[in-house]
């Protein structure tokens, strides 16, 4: 079968129809009041094309035209079927349908074939027809639209639904003409052209008797319709019996919305249905077969109900279930089982969250079908029970599957006295009753009852414990998992601890103490335990020792060539070190995790598993990122950013699209960074545009956290950006862009991510005060600084500490020039000051470099007032300890910026002492600046450096230097004036 082509549509409902009918059907009035309903009429006509005689026959369209057929039969319609018919037969076959269907109240037409779309008309293709029959559609083909109009004229509601392949079967050059003199059109490429004339739902005229039209296609425009498997129906046809024929007194909507999602998933995401229509009435079934009892009742009820939350799921959390049952190898309907399960309200929307659920139990799942074999039982109730539970879990019924196994369980403990009768029974029927505590706990976890779940491994664990070393072992593990995942998602202190108590019990196990694969694996999960216990705590004694574990376990993964528990336990190490990394000065800690995650890498090839290597990809860009906070030059800013665009070139919109967003945004964090340290305008701009990509994905109604911290990145992007613009614009969309992200990040929520805003928000107000000399804007931002400093405390952020009080110097330096108050000079000294006693310069070389700039330039503007030239040496002193790291390749603004300021200090101390014996230095310093402030790059600063230039050449005038340097005085004076004007200069008051 094969609908080819797709161009507009006047009304496209996704998730289908707001209702319709068949059998004796009841029609009812959108009116308020409730309408009065009679039975209607309904007449069927069923069209299986599979015997082409000059293109590809189908082999399944016969069998959906007779089951279809049967199904409609039953539903009380005069339902009439055809198969195989020529263009003669099915224009007679369409005709006579019309002419049957005057006087009903319903027309449904299912039609089973090939089938194209050109020039904007759709056609069933006959079974003899052939290439030449594309020179005159109109007669060898079947347009579908002058079926519809003549059908609209005769009876109230049409329902036309249409299954076909995509696969076109003509030459793809091939074109079509509807008459032998018309114009050529190519045949579509991309599905059957949606029926023109579909209207909003009660915008139809009043003028004609029609009630409307719904036209069902078997998959979205430019997606591949499956046939299915030879000799039984295709996936459309068989949602459609199972559901149209299963439903009494519902409305047509929510059955179409069954019939899509069932599809949906019985192909694994690859077909979904798709629907348009023009109603002016809501239509229901009034008649339907009886519906599934017992057993198969329960779970086609609750599948139900699943088919219509899927339908309710935004596409990104869609894709995020998609990729997670690939990975994993776990069935997509168990998947959205779970999170039916969980509950809509309660699907985390951050998509990190939210791939931690997937994550934890696609595993149960794994498990789950992996142990059916441990079930051994002569219990012929509890094998169906069982059987149920498998069968719910497989269709996504996942709370029914929880009360099969209740039953089970009941079961089990009301025979459970008869099984002393003798050894090898009591044996059989511990284990298997274990077996069924275990299968309980299991779906427990599904529903994320972690507490139940623990406590029905820790009873299996007791009946099996000593009738079966391997299963003693595998339940109290599944019990630590259990405690440890409980303990997790509520905080429970004690949960946590009573999973270290149940893997120390597993060590046991271990004969003689023996370091063996089964030691590591235990003593790795142990040491996860410890690590989520050590991140709450504020010191790193537990993180220590989890990360000792790690590589102990690592000794014996590599001895035992166990590349997989070696790679997890690899990636764990490095998780711990980063974690104690961020909470230390010394950076030792991030180049451990740094080496960690690149040893990960060499276990993970791209070409076997590409997304775990994307990922490690993106956690080593991670690392890199944080370790370049704590250098001078660039380096692994640069690796940060290769590593990025590596794992992007795996995780792509399409494929992974909330992969994607989170490797953008944190490519973006990469990109300002090294745009601010290189002064490249160009790397800034491509931030931005990397976070506004990442916010096409993180919406807020979607994935609130994520857009909030896209937001806040964007506003550091645009921060970056107004260094290079002296208007206000950009520094204004940066200032709400943190707005927005505060109205996410509150304090009580996350504190982390308030201090980091109110930090950037204090940036934000810094630059505004200082380019409008307004004190109020300073005022601003000191208040921002001291705000983020109450989250931000010395002995648990000691870099984030420091960093606060950096800032505040900046501001309050910059707050006493506009105030003219020489007091608030004396606060931004020991601001830095208090920064320098944890910015080392052999820890953190860079922020210690600009803290001894900063200091270095207020002690230049406190000289001013005091006019002491010991406060200027000073000054001079601190500026050139910056420029031991500040270098012009690794840091050329600030390096430019540093000796522009020895330059100024040094001329305003030769002023002090009234000698030309510093005008040497201060020359040589204002000229060093010209490498990096040229004239057509940052024009402003040229034209500072010109000025001060000038300066030196009137004092040396002064001193005697005669003419000649009153006149180079002159013409630097001239060539200030001249950047001024180009730069736009409105006397800012600039940080020397």
């Amino acid at each position: 079968m094969a609908f080819v082509g797709l161009s507009n549509l006047s009304r496209l409902w996704r998730a289908w129809l707001t209702a319709i009918v068949a059998a004796l059907l009841c029609l009812a009035a959108t009116a308020l009041a409730v309408a009065e309903t009679k039975s209607l009429k309904g007449v069927a006509l069923i069209i299986g094309q599979s015997n082409y005689l000059h293109i590809a026959a189908l082999p399944n369209p016969a069998n959906d035209a007779r089951d279809m057929a049967k199904m409609l039969t039953d539903l009380g319609f005069d339902a009439r079927s055809v198969t195989d018919r020529d263009a003669t037969k099915l224009k007679r076959d369409l005709e006579r349908f019309t002419e049957d269907a005057d006087g009903a109240d319903v027309a449904f037409i299912y039609y089973s074939g090939h089938g194209i779309e050109a020039g904007g008309e759709n056609y069933l293709v006959p079974v003899d027809a052939d290439v030449p029959s594309l020179k005159d559609a109109g007669t060898s083909l079947v347009p579908i639209s002058a079926v519809m109009e003549a059908l609209k004229k005769t009876v109230p509601v049409t329902i036309m639904l249409l299954d076909a392949c995509r696969t076109n079967p003509f030459p793809a050059d091939a074109m079509v003409r509807r008459s032998p003199t018309a114009s050529a059109s190519p045949i579509g490429a991309g599905g059957l052209e949606p029926v023109r004339g579909a209207k909003a739902l009660g915008n139809a005229p009043a003028a004609d008797a029609s009630l409307g039209t719904v036209v069902g296609f078997a998959a979205e425009p430019g997606h591949p319709a499956l046939d299915g498997a030879a000799g039984e129906n295709s996936p459309y046809a068989s949602a459609l019996l199972r559901h149209l024929a299963a439903m009494k007194g519902t409305e047509f909507g929510s059955v179409m919305r069954m019939v899509t999602e069932e599809v949906y998933l019985d192909t694994k995401a690859k077909q979904r249905p798709w629907v348009n229509e023009s109603l002016r009435r809501l239509l229901y079934f009034g008649v339907a077969p009886v519906e599934p009892t017992g057993d198969d009742g329960l779970i086609t009820g609750e599948r139900r109900q699943l088919l219509l939350t899927i339908s309710d799921l935004p596409d990104p959390k869609r894709a995020q279930v998609e990729l997670a049952s690939l990975q994993e190898g776990v069935p997509l309907d168990a998947l959205y089982g779970v999170l039916k399960a969980l509950g809509t309200e309660n699907i985390p929307e951050d998509p990190t969250d939210l791939q931690k659920v997937l994550d934890a139990q696609a595993e149960r799942l794994k498990k789950m079908m992996s142990e059916r074999a441990a079930l051994r039982t002569d219990d012929p109730e509890i094998k169906r029970l069982v059987a149920s539970a498998d069968k719910a879990i497989g269709q996504g019924a996942i709370v029914t599957a929880r009360k099969f196994l209740d039953d089970a369980v009941g079961r089990v403990e009301q025979t459970s006295d008869a099984v002393d009768e003798a050894e090898d029974l009591v044996k059989q029927k511990r284990l298997a009753d274990a077996a069924i505590y275990a299968r309980r706990a299991d779906a427990s976890g599904l529903v994320f009852d972690y507490k139940s779940a623990a406590g029905d491994y820790a009873k299996a664990f007791s009946l099996a414990e000593k009738w079966d070393d391997k299963l003693r072992w595998n339940y109290k593990n599944q019990e630590a998992e259990a405690l440890n995942a409980y303990g997790y998602a509520t905080g429970d202190l004690d949960a946590l601890k009573h999973a270290i108590e149940a893997y120390r019990t597993i060590l046991n196990f271990i004969p003689n103490g023996e370091q063996n694969r089964d030691w590591a694996i235990t003593r790795n999960n142990m040491a996860v335990v410890l690590q989520t216990i050590g991140e709450r705590e504020t010191e790193t004694a537990r993180l220590g020792e989890a990360a000792q574990i790690f590589r102990a376990s690592l000794v014996v993964f590599e001895r035992e060539k166990d590349d997989l528990n070696w790679a997890a336990a690899q990636n764990n190490l490095a998780n711990v070190l980063l974690k104690i990394g961020e909470r230390e000065s010394d950076p030792k800690r991030l180049n451990e995790a740094v080496a960690a995650m690149r040893a990960t890498l060499q276990k993970r090839p791209r070409e076997k598993v590409p997304l775990d290597w994307a990922a490690s990809q993106n956690n080593l860009g991670l690392a890199l990122y944080a370790l370049s906070e704590r250098e001078a030059a660039g380096e692994h800013l640069a690796q940060a950013e290769a590593a990025y665009r590596l794992a992007l070139e795996e995780y792509t919109r399409k494929k992974a699209p909330v992969e994607w967003a989170m490797v953008e945004n944190n490519l973006g964090n990469t990109l300002v960074s090294l745009g601010i340290q290189l002064n490249n305008k160009a790397k800034i701009n491509e931030a931005a545009d990397a976070f506004r990509a990442a916010l096409e994905v993180r919406t807020r109604e979607t994935f609130p956290v994520s857009w909030a911290t896209s937001r806040l990145n964007l506003g550091n992007a645009l921060s970056g950006v107004a260094r290079f613009d002296m208007g206000t614009g950009a520094l204004e969309e940066a200032a709400a862009a943190y707005d927005d992200a505060l109205t996410v990040f509150t304090r009580q929520r996350f504190p982390m991510d308030w201090a980091s805003a109110q930090n950037n928000l204090g940036s934000i107000y810094q630059t505004l005060g200082q380019r409008t000399r307004d004190a109020a804007k300073l005022e601003q931002s000191a208040a921002a600084f001291r705000a983020a400093r109450q989250v931000y405390v010395r002995r648990k952020f000691p870099r984030d500490w420091a960093m606060s009080h950096y800032n505040l110097g900046n501001t309050l330096q910059l707050l006493g020039g506009v105030t003219d108050k020489p007091e608030h000079y004396g606060e931004a000294i020991a601001a830095y000051r208090d920064a320098l006693r944890e910015y080392k310069r052999e820890t953190n070389p860079r922020q210690w470099a600009l803290a001894q700039a900063g200091l270095g330039s207020t002690l230049h503007w406190l000289s001013m007032s005091d006019a002491n030239p010991k406060t200027l040496q000073d000054s001079i002193a601190a500026r050139r300890a910056a420029l031991e790291v500040l270098t012009i390749d690794a840091a050329p603004t600030d390096w430019a910026n540093a000796q522009n300021g020895i330059g100024m200090s040094l001329l305003n101390l030769g002023n002090l002492e009234r000698t030309d014996k510093y005008l040497g230095d201060a020359e040589a310093a204002f000229a060093a600046t010209l490498k990096v402030f040229t004239r057509e790059s940052l024009p402003m600063q040229w034209a500072f450096s010109q000025n001060n230039l000038g300066d030196v050449s009137w004092n040396r005038a002064s001193y005697g230097g005669g003419k000649a340097e009153y006149q180079k005085a002159i013409e630097f004076f001239e060539n200030a004036k001249q950047g001024f004007t180009e730069a736009g200069y409105t006397i800012p008051i600039p940080l020397t």
